[in-house]
């Protein structure tokens, strides 16, 4: 068994990287967490491991189209652009050839339990306010795969708890630079303020709360923190002089935002929809009732 700062051979043959094991933890506490949140819920828990292989399916899909439509600047450098995928089409199942995309796991992930929730017919929403406090946890979590792999950094500074980064990964035009702001360290703990928002306002403002609305919160608070960090990482994707993520990080929010005041009648003359409520079997009622398999 032989170990590297990337990860370790197994038996001479299977490398193991620790970015992907970092990874499965995270999805595997998030999983976990959704599962208590089901049980305090009074919902099937089995229903959360069940769903589970299609999200990360889903999510795994997304982040890697994410990444392929989007590639950030060190991979156009390197001659990694949407149109090589094009032409060389193997690459696109190579996340060593490029990476993930946060957005795009959030995307597929959350269409994969759209079409898992329509196939057992109970609430998209009762079941995507419990992911959602999960999927910050599992993002928090898997954040520290970037510190292995020395990526997902910010501007170089000098602060304590700046991070070095070997010179053969450092970003081209920084590399007389040793050290950096741990952009991943920033969104791990973001993530983990937004997860423990999450469970309070499930906890303490559950009668005020609509199904569908802790996912909504979801959907504002992370954005703000990734528009946010934009502005001090480095090689982001853009369009012309645009950083993409902050343009899609703002249009999710203002809509996710938007969308919770409106259920909330929060505009002048609008009624928002109907509260449910959730039954004991799970499956969505036309009075917006939930009810759980």
């Amino acid at each position: 068994m032989d170990f590297s700062s990337t990860g370790v051979l197994l038996f001479g043959k299977i490398f193991l990287h620790y970015y992907g094991v970092i990874l499965m933890l995270g999805a595997v506490a998030g999983a976990v967490l959704a599962d208590r949140e089901a049980r305090r819920r009074k919902l099937n828990p089995d229903l959360v491991w069940d769903a589970l292989i299609w999200i990360l399916i889903g999510g795994v899909v997304g982040a890697r189209l994410w990444h392929v439509l989007t590639p950030d600047q060190d991979s156009i450098a390197k001659g990694i652009t949407t149109w090589y995928y094009f032409t060389h089409p193997l690459d696109l199942i190579n996340t060593r050839a490029g990476g993930l995309g946060i957005p795009g796991a959030v995307i597929g992930g959350g269409l994969a339990l759209y079409w898992f929730c329509r196939r057992k017919k109970i609430s998209f929403g009762l079941w995507a306010d419990i992911a959602a406090p999960a999927l910050a946890l599992g993002q928090a979590i898997g954040r520290w795969g970037n510190f292995v792999n020395q990526e997902l950094m910010g501007l170089p500074t000098r602060l304590p708890w700046a991070v070095k980064i070997n010179p053969e990964n450092r970003p081209a035009g920084f590399e007389q630079f040793e050290t950096f702001h741990p952009l991943f360290l920033y969104e791990s703990l973001w993530n983990a303020a937004n997860m423990v928002l999450l469970l309070w306002l499930g906890r303490k403002k559950a009668d005020k709360l609509k199904e569908g609305d802790l996912f909504l919160i979801y959907l504002v608070v992370y954005p703000v923190g990734r528009a946010l960090l934009e502005f001090i990482r480095i090689g982001s994707p853009t369009v012309g002089p645009f950083n993409t993520n902050q343009i899609v990080m703002v249009i999710v929010a203002l809509v996710a935002g938007g969308l919770l005041l409106w259920r909330h009648d929060k505009f002048p003359g609008q009624k928002g929809p109907a509260n449910g409520t959730a039954s004991s079997d799970g499956t969505a009622s036309p009075d917006g009732a939930a009810a759980q398999e």
